[in-house]
């Protein structure tokens, strides 16, 4: 019945403001920071003006007046039950108080004084006002003390203080130092009014009785919409059964939020709507004006490890108000919180997800922005710790586990092409090539998809066999490698890139831009520059700018570290390859002894000899080896011996563009890759 009542007396006293809103009220309300407050107590006759029609909203309020708000702002039954022997009988004022007595709402001194003309306290006011709520049948929720002034307020007040915190009716002030209650502080009439306003608010959301109209079919109640939230205030909340429960406090910065979150049952700060800690779950890569995460080593952000495109997912460690510390494939780092989403396990909807089928190792991708998986394809063989009917989880495709959160590992497994050298060449003769091109463009033309209607006749792919074996023996860059990247690329050279651009490996095509893309005169420009220009120029050679290894890879080591915002990109591309070199011939499949230099911060000379005092060929520079201190550089060993010096060293392909096409490294500073 409240509700109706308080209801029917709002809808009455906005009736009235509605007649009266062309007044023109003093210049000390004009103007004024809590001119809407001000102006819509005045409206309704609960803050009034004094003899000259001022409203003196800067000066302290008293005990008094604040009483008077109270009763005017809830309508307040006359009540004779409680007098104060400091007030004269009968006046206004002295009726007023006396009516809010009457409601629970205040009392007054021991001696039988109320002290009318005495400035309220904050901590005053907080009593007063929980009252007025309980009063109205607001539930007394509190929220946990932060201010830097806490042990200032009396213990007798803190509950109350804690009640108007919770629903953000009296906030604290924020100076330089943190934020502040001042409870023995005054407030001013402009405040009393902020404050009285958002006790109407609360009033209004939260004080309802269970009315027909405020239940479901059953007459359940319903519980109240969470709070609107402010993009740049923080909250805290709980999280049970899937099911987010946002407390109303608003608190000014993350300090104060994760001050409270520490001293309550809450588990979860939100900046506005976006979780900002959470004690676990995933992190993924949120939707930027970039369309990318960047990973740093470094908590300032200076140093770039690698990035991925928005959606990508994260393992997650930690955060603070400026940065998350999350794993991208075997690389841990600190990435910018507005960079991130972040993800509690309960509210996880989809993960990438590896399986077996048909005995291949198949990978299904998941996009956190979109909540929508992306399809499967088969990265290689399947090891045989993977069984059919499981799902397994994995950041770098190498380290698999049983649980989402990465905690249950079950098994390491290479996948051969992903992180065997490109300086391997492939064994598949230019004619072979062109059958698996073919092949393979006319089974997509079979689909009946009308992008591959003519993919037999107009596929930038046809006849390239030739070129790849070509450029292979010149370059020194496997042929099945560039054609599956070109595959991957051009959607088997039927992209629009690809035909009106000859543009087949996606070059300068972006994120933020997908219909960018430089233009070459012939399709065989294009794999030149892939190779002059990317391959043999920054990723493959130590000299190179983006050098992390001559594999495809992944987000720790090989190419796909830098050359492309897709973490599945170096999977992807040794897909393409086991798929064909499964399906005609297996001429390639372990072929050689893979390895990684393993140098974590450390330079390692490649020689032309097995004696460290022969000719140093180049340095393999430091790189981040990852957690499990393994991915360094991809190689490949085709033969040992032992050195003058008594140490086992290691022959290996080179990573250097031709005619450097083998050198020697320590055994100790290489890891060999176990077969899988």
């Amino acid at each position: 019945m409240f509700k109706k009542i308080f209801g029917l007396a709002i809808a009455a006293m906005l009736f009235l403001s509605i007649s009266t809103q062309s007044k023109t009220y003093a210049n000390d309300i004009q103007g004024h920071l809590m001119v809407h407050e001000l102006t819509y107590w005045a409206n309704l006759d609960v803050i009034r003006p004094d003899a000259k029609g001022n409203y003196n909203p800067n000066r302290a309020v008293t005990r008094g007046e604040f009483a008077s708000y109270i009763t005017r702002a809830l309508n307040l039954p006359a009540s004779t039950s409680h007098v104060f022997k400091d007030l004269k009988p009968g006046e206004e004022r002295t009726l007023e108080i006396q009516a809010a007595a009457g409601s629970n709402i205040l009392s007054g001194y021991p001696d039988g004084t109320f002290r009318p003309n005495e400035k309220i306290t904050r901590q005053h006011m907080a009593a007063l006002l929980q009252r007025a709520l309980n009063y109205s049948k607001v539930p007394l929720e509190g929220a946990p003390l932060t201010f830097k002034d806490n042990n200032k307020i009396g213990d007798q007040f803190k509950p109350a203080v804690a009640t108007s915190v919770y629903y953000n009716i009296i906030r604290g002030s924020q100076t330089s130092k943190g934020i502040y209650f001042d409870p023995q502080g005054s407030s001013t009439i402009a405040h009393a009014s902020a404050f009285l306003y958002r006790m109407n608010t609360t009033i209004e959301k939260y004080g309802a009785g269970v009315d027909e109209e405020d239940g479901d079919e059953n007459g359940t109640e319903v519980p109240p919409p969470l709070p609107p939230a402010n993009s740049n205030s923080y909250y805290i909340g709980k999280l049970s059964n899937g099911e987010i429960t946002k407390n109303p406090t608003v608190y000014f910065n993350y300090e104060q939020a994760e001050s409270a979150l520490k001293s309550s049952s809450s588990q979860l700060i939100f900046k506005g709507d976006k979780i900002v800690n959470m004690p676990s779950g995933i992190a993924s890569a949120a939707d930027t004006a970039a369309n990318t995460v960047t990973i740093y080593a470094d908590k300032e952000f200076k140093k770039s490890l690698t990035y991925a495109v928005e959606g990508s997912e994260l393992k997650y460690y930690s955060n603070t108000e400026k940065y998350a510390i999350v794993q991208l494939a075997d690389t841990k780092g600190y990435a910018k919180m507005d960079e991130v989403t972040l993800t509690p396990t309960s509210l996880i909807k989809g993960q990438n997800t590896y399986y077996v089928a048909g005995g291949f190792l198949t990978h299904k991708t998941y996009n956190h922005i979109k909540q929508a998986y992306h399809g499967d394809y088969v990265v290689g063989e399947a090891p045989a710790f993977m069984k059919p009917g499981t799902n397994y989880y994995s950041q770098d495709g190498v380290n698999f586990y049983s649980d989402v959160l990465l905690t249950k590992k079950v098994g390491t497994h290479y996948p051969y092409f992903q992180f065997t050298t490109l300086r391997q060449h492939s064994n598949y003769t230019a004619e072979e090539l062109d059958s698996i091109i073919m092949t393979m463009l006319a089974e997509r033309q079979a689909t009946g998809l009308a992008r591959y209607a003519n993919a037999t006749v107009e596929s930038r792919l046809i006849g390239m066999g030739p070129l790849l074996k070509q450029v292979e023996a010149s370059h020194n860059v496997n042929a099945l490698f560039i054609l599956a990247a070109s595959m991957h690329e051009s959607d088997y050279g039927i992209s629009v890139n690809s035909l009106e651009k000859n543009n087949i490996f996606g070059i300068k095509v972006y994120d933020s831009d997908t219909t960018l893309g430089t233009s070459y005169p012939s399709r065989d420009d294009s794999v030149m520059a892939f190779l002059n220009q990317y391959v043999n120029l920054n990723y493959a050679p130590q000299s190179g700018k983006f050098a992390k290894g001559a594999a495809p890879g992944n987000k720790t080591a090989g190419m796909n570290v830098h050359y492309a915002s897709d973490p599945f990109w170096g999977s992807k591309i040794a897909g393409h390859m086991y798929r064909m070199d499964s399906r005609f011939g297996q001429k390639d499949f372990n072929q050689v002894k893979r390895a990684f230099v393993a140098n974590n911060g450390d330079l390692v000379n490649a020689r032309a000899e097995a004696s460290a005092t022969s000719t140093k060929v180049f340095t393999y520079q430091p790189k981040n080896v990852g957690e499990t201190a393994v991915f360094g550089y991809p190689v490949a060993i085709v033969e040992e011996m032992t050195g003058d010096d008594g140490y086992v060293w290691y022959k290996l392909l080179s990573d250097e563009v031709p005619p450097s096409q083998y050198v020697w490294v320590r055994s100790d500073l290489v890891k060999v890759i176990p077969n899988n």
